[in-house]
């Protein structure tokens, strides 16, 4: 139990910072709301059209293969750590690593996923 008293005070910490900044805006913060400040901010520009748009599904897949390849990529780091211990064995698993994503970027390029844009009539 000892080893972890320094982990529940940083958790304890933050739970207290941050209900403690949600009560403290909801009593000093401003309360005259207007049209102006009420109304959706985004990037600077004003809101057009309904925010409730249904987005095409190739978004989505992108989305998610962008992830699933982020992660991925992710263990390279590992590997660039270990890669003097781990010697021959560590680097042809690095280059077969590298080969699966190559095969999984190239089977997603061929099935036209990452093609998101206008499609050609």
């Amino acid at each position: 139990m000892h080893g972890w008293v320094p982990i529940l005070i940083m958790i304890g910490l933050g739970a207290g910072f941050g209900g403690g900044s949600v009560l403290l805006s909801h009593f000093l913060g401003p309360k005259k709301p207007t049209a102006e400040k009420l109304a959706p901010y985004e990037c600077g520009m004003p809101p057009v059209g309904d925010a409730r748009e249904r987005h095409p599904v190739k978004f989505y897949l992108v989305a998610m293969i962008f992830l699933l390849f982020d992660i991925e990529v992710a263990f390279l780091y590992p590997f660039a750590m270990a890669l003097r211990e781990l010697r021959w064995t560590g680097f042809i698993q690095l280059l077969a690593f590298f080969a699966l994503l190559l095969t999984g970027y190239i089977y997603v390029w061929r099935k036209g996923v990452l093609d998101w844009g206008h499609e050609k009539p």
